[in-house]
């Protein structure tokens, strides 16, 4: 199977509309009639993202605040969506759009269409989001400067101990069942920022990947990073991912517009790397997920 980093690597060759960002962003950002439109598609797949059993309408609420959480990192408002819908079995079915009801009147993001499709195999869905860029220059990954502060709102780890809690029964499961899109955070912090993203697959894993569009070295100190899960966890925490908290830049002595922690600074070399209390984490770990 082609990893996904060789496959979108392949599909930049595709992607020389300047909208795209070279594919190094989670979102494309197109000039559209004076404004700029902001635009995502994020799949789930039962097993990987959602457990097969999982009440259909906490699905549906992932799949929404997912993808809106790209349009946070934008600091953008949402215009709409699409969706893209395996049929199931009819009950399931109804689970689905009450939960979908439920996030697309949260987060004020009307449903505009989409495609559904049958089939017998694990649940495919897919989502398409727009929104409307609230500043100019939209932020991207890549602008971090030597000297920022590197921040981060909320807290790490409540995804993980959530879907443990949802596969025992016992415990608060609603950190991974029902995350919570950062919009108004985004929107706040948008002026602000040198680059941003959201967490979606792991804080070091993410950081990284800010490190390396902005050709910089970001160096975290762990014991900053707030958690949401006991200290002794600490090390899977910031590897494990689905937190969708947003993962900033700022210049030296900046104060964030929203509520945030400092957790590291900004630095000029080595290029495209990643430190963890100062030194490279372990290569024989991952920093986080991603699809094989």
């Amino acid at each position: 199977m082609t990893s996904e980093l060789a496959f979108i690597a392949a599909l930049r060759a595709l992607a020389d509309n300047p909208a795209a960002r070279g594919l190094n962003d989670d979102c494309a950002v197109l000039d559209f009639g004076g404004e700029a439109l902001v635009l995502t598609h994020d799949m789930m797949a039962a097993g990987v993202h959602f457990l097969p059993d999982q009440d259909p309408a906490d699905v549906a609420w992932k799949l929404v605040a997912t993808n809106l959480s790209d349009l946070a990192a934008k600091g953008a408002e949402p215009v709409g969506v699409l969706l893209g819908y395996q049929l199931g079995e009819s009950a399931q079915d109804a689970r689905f759009i009450a939960g979908l009801r439920e996030a697309l009147h949260h987060y004020r993001a009307p449903l505009l269409g989409g495609d559904t499709v049958g089939g017998d195999g694990p649940k495919v869905l897919g989502l398409t989001a727009f929104g409307r860029a609230t500043h100019r220059p939209v932020p991207s990954r890549s602008g971090a400067q030597a000297g920022d502060g590197v921040w981060l709102t909320g807290a790490v780890g409540g995804a993980m101990v959530g879907l443990e809690a949802l596969r025992s029964g016992h415990g608060e499961s609603a950190r991974y069942r029902r995350p919570e899109a950062r919009l108004a955070e985004g929107i706040a912090l948008a002026p602000q920022v040198t680059a941003m993203m959201d967490v979606s697959d792991g804080l070091l894993l993410d950081a990284l990947r800010m490190a390396r569009a902005s050709g910089v070295c970001l160096a975290l100190a762990s014991k900053a990073v707030p958690l949401a899960c006991p200290e002794d966890r600490r090390a899977e925490a910031l590897r494990w991912g689905d937190d969708y908290e947003l993962l900033f830049t700022l210049p030296r002595g900046a104060t964030p517009a929203a509520p945030a922690t400092c957790i590291g600074e900004v630095r000029d070399a080595p290029a495209g790397t990643l430190l963890v209390d100062g030194t490279p984490p372990d290569t024989g770990e991952k920093l986080g997920f991603e699809h094989h």
